[in-house]
């Protein structure tokens, strides 16, 4: 039997800013909320997976890991030094603006968070 994640519930205290966010950084596209579920802001990240980003009073934060590609790992990087948005590699620390070379997962590796305190880890071979 095949398990997949088909999507998740990431809370945010604005989910259009956090789906915005997100989306941003990552290269992906924000079309708006669900067509019939108009509480949500889904994200497709990919074939199989759909963010949806959901508004709540007092958000909880997840911490949510991606497998990337070297060269989606290097683009994400360069959005994230331009638009000066902190990253780092180190969970508790998502903001020392360094890389980790030595991901126990992966090459590479690192951490950044939004607004309503989700932290988003890559990790590239």
């Amino acid at each position: 039997m095949t398990i997949t994640l088909n999507h998740t519930i990431v809370t945010a205290a604005d989910n259009d800013e956090a789906a915005r966010f997100f989306a941003g950084v990552m290269g992906l596209a924000c079309t708006g909320p669900h067509p019939h579920a108009r509480h949500f802001i889904p994200i497709r990240v990919n074939d199989a997976l759909t963010l949806d980003f959901m508004t709540v009073a007092f958000p909880q934060g997840h911490h949510l890991a991606f497998d990337v590609d070297a060269a989606t790992f290097d683009t994400v990087v360069d959005r994230l030094q331009s638009r000066e948005i902190p990253y780092g590699d180190d969970p508790a620390h998502p903001d020392n603006g360094r890389v980790d070379t030595g991901h126990p997962l992966g090459g590479r590796g690192l951490f950044f968070s939004d607004s309503s305190g989700n932290l988003y880890e890559l990790i590239s071979p």
